[in-house]
């Protein structure tokens, strides 16, 4: 929801429209409403599933990798299928997507190809051998449908993820700083508290998160089943501590 409806007060849903600026540019989240001309309604199935699991439009070029594609790849072909049923409910928008504002070196689809050669691995999600239920469903919820990994995750100058400071934290999209989420980051917080945040967006200590958390606690995080929530954070401990 919140990548693809503008910040303002009355913005139409799904309709597009929302910035992200990086250092390759400032992207535009489309509109991904069944509008038949402004929005996917002339998409099939098909052709949404290839976009979530190869990160390619319907006429076979590559989508940037803002498009959080490296993670959605893992998502299961049921989840797949019950997230397009979904969007074809959404009220349709007239609201025309705006083109990205990228450097003029990135705006080239074609050298996508060869980020992916190094950063995007497709296909589904595969259960951890050796590890409980719990563990392997948190960690599907965080690595594919939550991709927490966009953002928590530190990127090299050619925006690729540093595997070796997976969800460590650090600088995070539009240079903010984002939490290490590793049990180095969350070792004073107890299970308790960790789920009241993810569910209230309160701390503790009554602070509240940065804007772009408090939007994810809102729209995701928030609505989750105590049961997923407890394999997110189960998940999030099993995790190699990771200096900040």
């Amino acid at each position: 929801l919140g990548c693809h409806t503008e910040a303002k007060t009355g913005a139409t849903s799904y309709a597009g429209g929302r910035e992200l600026k990086t250092p390759f540019g400032t992207f535009y989240g489309p509109n991904i409403t069944p509008h038949q001309q402004a929005g996917i309604g002339r998409w099939s199935e098909a052709d949404f599933i290839r976009a979530m699991r190869h990160g390619r439009r319907p006429d076979g070029a590559n989508y940037f990798p803002a498009f959080p594609y490296p993670s959605f790849t893992g998502i299961s072909e049921g989840d797949l299928r019950d997230l397009w049923a979904y969007l074809r409910t959404l009220p349709a928008s007239s609201q025309a997507s705006r083109e990205h504002e990228l450097g003029f070196f990135y705006r080239w689809r074609f050298l996508v190809t060869f980020w992916k050669w190094f950063f995007f691995t497709p296909g589904p999600f595969v259960n951890a051998p050796g590890v409980s239920d719990i563990v392997n469903r948190g960690a599907y919820l965080v690595q594919a449908l939550g991709h927490c990994g966009e953002c928590h995750t530190p990127r090299n100058f050619l925006g690729g993820p540093k595997r070796s400071r997976f969800l460590a934290g650090g600088k995070g999209p539009e240079g903010k700083d984002v939490a290490n989420l590793t049990p180095t980051g969350l070792k004073k917080w107890g299970d308790r508290e960790l789920a009241d945040f993810l569910t209230t967006g309160l701390t503790p200590d009554g602070d509240v998160p940065a804007e772009a958390m408090g939007e994810v606690i809102t729209n995701t995080t928030g609505k989750l089943t105590p049961q997923d929530l407890a394999a997110m954070i189960a998940y999030l401990r099993s995790l190699p501590p990771l200096p900040d």
